[in-house]
């Protein structure tokens, strides 16, 4: 009789274990979802004055008559808050960033290792069709560009 109870007990201590562990184990997935979610919203704000500095130098050059050229001035009459921090330090920090966040999930993530290669192998089969859509959407900005220097001249 007591070899049947020690090993119903430790199998029941075996399971709990199990039970704890999977609950830590769920509650450390979720920590981390929500911790790399605030670093790409982090890492957005960064790039989003650059990006929007981008964007109004494009502006600025297909419609010269838009209130884009504000900002240009602006970044360029404010050169150490415009340039060095908007324009250098906070992409160069979101990309240091960004850049030890994928290698720390490279090492740690089965998951994302096996999700990554995935992607490369179905990029390699299908390489000569992506490269067709990349260059079709390539020629249709081109002529949207051209369309617009043609109807503002």
């Amino acid at each position: 009789m007591m070899p049947t109870r020690y090993a119903l007990a430790l199998s029941s201590l075996a399971w709990r274990k199990q039970s704890v562990d999977g609950a830590l184990t769920l509650y450390y997935k979720v920590s981390m979802k929500t911790i790399k979610r605030t670093i790409a919203i982090i890492e957005l704000l960064l790039v989003f004055p650059a990006a929007l500095f981008m964007i109004a130098l494009f502006l600025r050059e297909v419609q010269p008559l838009a209130q884009t050229g504000r900002l240009v001035e602006w970044f360029s009459h404010h050169v150490v808050i415009g340039l060095y921090v908007f324009l250098i330090a906070m992409p160069l920090a979101a990309f240091v960033v960004g850049c030890a966040i994928v290698l720390r999930s490279w090492r740690s993530d089965a998951e994302f290792r096996r999700a990554i290669l995935e992607i490369s192998t179905t990029v390699r089969a299908h390489v000569a069709s992506l490269l067709i859509a990349g260059v079709t959407l390539m020629a249709g900005g081109i002529l949207a560009v051209v369309a617009m220097h043609m109807i503002t001249e």
